[in-house]
């Protein structure tokens, strides 16, 4: 992920240093000829060798390479609006700042460490959550509902966090809520199967918010802990899905909403977060193929547009192919 960036910023910096290390020759020698024989004013030698060894980044020269920079971060799945913000305060930082050359690369990358530090939204832990309300409302199952389009893995992903959570020792029951499309429940189903979890469902067409609820009525009656709603996958644009979302979320009243899109989708993902969002207010983000994701954009824009907290990276097929989304682990593979 975003490995062009530490290649990238030597290049920057270098180019800097050299430009500003560019003096004409009469001047030059004048230097030279202090630095060998400094006179008796230590002062004076001081102020000439702080001008030799630092520099400063104008604001004509950040431009320059803030555009090669903008461009880079958008062809790696940046969406325009988290590049603006990046070039904005990186610019805030650097320009005009008195930097030793030695460390100018360093400096530029600290401030891009804490820049992109700062867009993405901290993660909360998912079990802890789970733990509040099972110590508050022992009796009521912790109910989690699974929204995004199809294709973009949501069924695996929920039977890879029914793994996730039985593995912490919480008890969970799977509704197949997705009534629309052909083998959705026979899908979950089988994902139940080899979990031993039971699969709450009904026939195709029938209402997903009752499934929902059925399932709620089960865990209540067998002391589950947790209940995991899938739902149908159409497109996000489409007004009859974000409506059963919003029937399934007033029916249910999930304590988690949580959205499931595709790493290497970039500003798609975005776009079906902001629907989702907009429809039934996600609390969290899923994403999905991050193995195979060599350019990190998307995780950096889409918490940042809908302002909510990447929670699990997708990262294989096998159930255990799912980690606990971590900043700093996440900054460091994207080398800084």
């Amino acid at each position: 992920m975003f490995k062009f960036l530490k290649e990238k910023i030597g290049n920057w910096t270098k180019k800097i240093s050299n430009e500003k290390q560019k003096v004409p020759g009469k001047k030059e020698k004048e230097i030279k000829k202090i630095i060998v024989k400094p006179d008796k004013d230590t002062n004076f030698f001081k102020k000439i060798s702080n001008k030799i060894s630092k520099i400063k980044i104008s604001e004509k020269e950040f431009g320059i390479y803030s555009e090669e920079l903008s461009m880079l971060l958008l062809e790696n799945n940046v969406a325009l609006e988290v590049t603006d913000k990046i070039i904005k305060e990186l610019g805030k930082i650097v320009i005009g700042k008195e930097l030793l050359k030695k460390e100018v690369e360093f400096e530029i990358k600290d401030a891009l460490k804490k820049i992109i530090e700062n867009i993405l939204v901290e993660p909360f832990d998912i079990t802890e959550k789970i733990k509040e309300k099972i110590e508050d409302q022992p009796k009521t199952p912790y109910v989690i509902l699974f929204a995004g389009i199809n294709g973009t893995g949501k069924t695996t992903t929920i039977a890879k966090i029914t793994d996730f959570l039985e593995k912490k020792k919480f008890s969970c029951v799977l509704a197949a809520a997705d009534t629309f499309r052909a083998a959705s429940i026979e899908q979950l189903k089988k994902h139940g199967k080899k979990l031993g979890v039971k699969v709450i469902s009904q026939q195709y067409g029938a209402d997903p918010a009752a499934v929902g609820f059925d399932a709620i009525n089960y865990a209540k009656k067998n002391f589950i802990n947790c209940v995991l709603i899938d739902t149908a996958g159409r497109m996000h644009t489409s007004k009859n899905l974000l409506k059963e979302l919003e029937k399934i979320a007033k029916v249910c009243k999930p304590d988690l909403k949580l959205f499931i899109g595709e790493s290497i989708t970039g500003n798609d993902s975005v776009e079906q977060a902001k629907s989702f969002d907009w429809a039934i207010g996600i609390d969290g983000i899923i994403l999905t193929k991050a193995d195979v994701d060599e350019k990190g954009g998307t995780a950096l824009s889409v918490g940042y547009i809908t302002k909510k907290p990447i929670l699990f990276l997708g990262t294989g097929q096998e159930y255990s192919k799912i980690e606990v989304f971590n900043k700093e682990k996440f900054l460091k593979e994207l080398g800084l």
